[in-house]
């Protein structure tokens, strides 16, 4: 889960800034990026919810703890505004975290 929430979060990032940079031009198919917000917002509270049921069960907390505070600029980024540069701020802000929680999820397991 942690896995599929940054390959999407990467690929919803690397779309708006194409985007931005107009080397992509998604005038007629703008629900492309749209879809990809969604899809990387639940999978990343996926990821978190394993906290309860993943095993390793230390590994899926550790992990699902670290994920936690991108919940809060995936919550803000649909009233940023899209044109401005609060946007992409707001958005990579969310970057570290789902960094950290898929480092942490592929780690083996140590005990401590």
């Amino acid at each position: 889960m942690f896995t599929a929430a940054a390959v999407s979060f990467a690929a919803t990032c690397a779309l708006g800034a194409s985007v931005a940079l107009r080397l992509v031009d998604t005038r007629n198919a703008r629900w492309v990026h749209h879809a990809l917000y969604v899809a990387t917002s639940a999978l990343a509270a996926g990821a978190m919810s394993s906290a309860a049921w993943g095993r390793p069960r230390r590994v899926s907390r550790e992990a699902a703890a670290l994920l936690a505070p991108s919940a809060v600029p995936l919550a803000l980024i649909p009233y940023a505004g899209t044109r401005t540069r609060r946007h992409p701020l707001i958005a990579l802000s969310a970057a570290p975290f789902f960094a950290a929680a898929l480092i942490r999820s592929l780690a083996p397991e140590t005990r401590r």
